[in-house]
């Protein structure tokens, strides 16, 4: 749960490339530091104490230190071996186990001295223990000079840094990207290529983000956020009806530089977690993510791969978002969010705009298994889900008005993902939407899908590859009254009802290169099979290339 308070408020753009990165850092952190005399060993590989040289096989009579290991042994008792009957000298000393030998040795020189056995201290010891401090002299000032080097960054960075209570942190992410030449059947649809795409040539789209974390107490925070997207994949058409099926994840142009993040997140209990704001409260920053390389910094490079499409519905700014672990391996989150949350005109706003309430169960049956259940449902004022992926816009623009009759819509979806090792993982999601207009006769339904599989480490550690294959969002059918039909407006006009006459298959294939712990390129290809969800229409090749940076 206090990992969801620390990551929830970034933009849904970049969450799961700072959680990821996140994550990884403290995994790092947390593996390097664990010694052999760690509680969080097993007891068989605790040390036990030896009453003599020779139950140490890796001691040998010629070591440099075998005299003072003997001695130490044999008349202190206070040097202790492990339970394969190695003493490890050549590994490096942890400052716990440099503590209990020392301690030990003390707990002996102390009894001895009590006692005043003949078994006290002779000079021979004092110059043996003398020979072993001038043999670690070099030793010793190199620890000397880390630490007083530490002490040093750790000056200048309280000197220095942003603030004590705010951490800055942020991403940019610059992609290449052209697709192949192709015709389309577009005006009207009828069977014939009529329609050159205009959009291919190779382009630039950028992505900076930067992110200010508040720590208002030890248990809440403020986040905001700051976004400024340059360059975008020019649609295949100019019309009013296709849309762009070849949308990047970090594809987000904005005139100038824009608030994406602006809310509160408080931990009221260590269960339960809440975050309220008027920007960037929506399904992908408040819900977890089963997809665990899901992130358009770092994992696929398509919107449509990122997550199902079902959970950007609403595109939300504003509202308010829970967080409930109510059991060890089980979680729920909901959301109430809106797409124009300080626009107080008539058919916007809070409550009587474009508004999405979402509801999401999590569960984690075995380490290796995510499982997500989710239902949405959709309050769109112009017919337009606003998940910008397939069909979307579910209802035709009236000549007469220049809008779209408003839906109601209620979806259902599920994700699933399974680390079959270390090395490999897979997934599949799957969604289906069925919409009305309030007041009239008729609905129209939708279904989208994608399997995946993702291999992280591939080639080499902090790399991953990952292949997508899936169906974006399609009209299946459709009997809205007549001028409302999509697909009947694309193909005839004549009211009559159904759905979509093809079907589009994405295929994507990516590798991510880690450069360093904050720069990764990423070169990816995606290939669209029927765009448009027309079966006429030539096939779309995307080549990429994604640099991102992370600090």
């Amino acid at each position: 749960m206090l990992a969801w308070l620390l990551i929830a408020g970034v933009n849904g753009v970049a969450q799961k490339a700072l959680a990821q990165e996140y994550t990884d850092t403290v995994t790092t952190q947390a593996q390097e530091s664990i010694d052999l005399n760690s509680p969080l060993l097993s007891p068989e590989d605790s040390m036990a104490q030896v009453t003599s040289v020779s139950q140490l096989k890796d001691v040998q009579p010629n070591d440099w230190a075998f005299q003072a290991l003997q001695s130490l042994v044999e008349r202190y008792g206070c040097i202790a071996g492990y339970p394969d009957s190695n003493y490890r000298g050549n590994r490096a000393l942890s400052r716990y186990e440099f503590a209990a030998g020392v301690n030990a040795c003390l707990d002996r020189v102390n009894e001895l001295i009590t006692t005043a056995t003949s078994n006290l201290a002779t000079r021979e010891d004092l110059a043996i223990l003398q020979k072993l401090q001038s043999e670690f002299v070099p030793e010793l000032a190199t620890l000397r000079g880390r630490v007083d080097s530490l002490e040093a960054r750790n000056s200048e960075i309280k000197a220095n840094q942003f603030s004590t209570t705010t951490k800055l942190s942020g991403l940019l992410i610059v992609g290449i990207q052209g697709r192949t030449s192709n015709r389309g059947d577009v005006n009207p649809r009828d069977g014939q290529k009529d329609t050159d795409d205009a959009g291919t040539n190779t382009d630039v789209i950028s992505l900076g983000q930067l992110y200010l974390t508040s720590q208002i107490t030890p248990r809440s925070y403020l986040f905001t956020g700051l976004l400024d997207g340059k360059g975008t994949t020019a649609p295949r058409f100019t019309n009013s009806v296709s849309r762009n099926d070849v949308l990047l994840g970090y594809e987000f142009p904005t005139d100038n530089l824009i608030v994406s993040d602006l809310n509160f997140h408080w931990l009221v209990t260590d269960k339960l977690a809440v975050m309220v704001g008027t920007e960037g409260v929506s399904m992908p920053t408040a819900f977890r993510g089963p997809n665990r390389v899901e992130s358009a910094a770092t994992g696929p490079l398509s919107y449509f791969a990122q997550r199902n499409p079902i959970l950007n519905m609403g595109y939300g700014h504003g509202g308010i978002a829970i967080d409930w672990q109510f059991a060890k391996r089980a979680s729920l989150q909901a959301i109430y969010t809106s797409y124009q949350p300080g626009n107080p005109g008539k058919g916007s706003g809070l409550f009587d705009g474009t508004t999405t309430t979402g509801v999401q169960l999590l569960l984690t049956p075995t380490d290796t298994l995510d499982l997500s259940l989710y239902y949405v449902n959709n309050y769109s004022s112009n017919g337009c889900l606003l998940t910008f992926v397939g069909d979307e816009c579910l209802t035709t623009v009236n000549t007469t008005t220049g809008r779209s009759a408003p839906l109601q819509t209620n979806a259902v979806g599920a994700t699933v993902t399974w680390q079959i090792s270390p090395r490999i993982s897979a997934g599949a999601w799957g969604g289906y939407t069925k919409s009305y207009i309030p007041g009239q006769a008729g609905n129209v339904e939708t279904t989208n899908y994608m399997v995946f599989m993702n291999f992280p480490d591939l080639f080499a550690k902090g790399n991953l590859g990952g292949i997508y294959v899936g169906q974006p969002p399609k009209i299946t059918s459709s009997n809205l009254p007549v001028g409302n039909n999509v697909p009947d407006f694309i193909n005839t006009g004549l009211g009559r009802a159904g759905g979509q006459p093809g079907t589009t298959t994405q295929i994507e294939a990516f590798y991510r290169f880690q450069l360093t712990d904050n720069i990764s390129l990423t070169p990816g290809i995606i290939h669209i099979l029927e765009p448009g969800h027309t079966p006429d229409s030539d096939s779309v090749t995307i080549g990429i290339l994604r640099s991102t940076f992370l600090f």
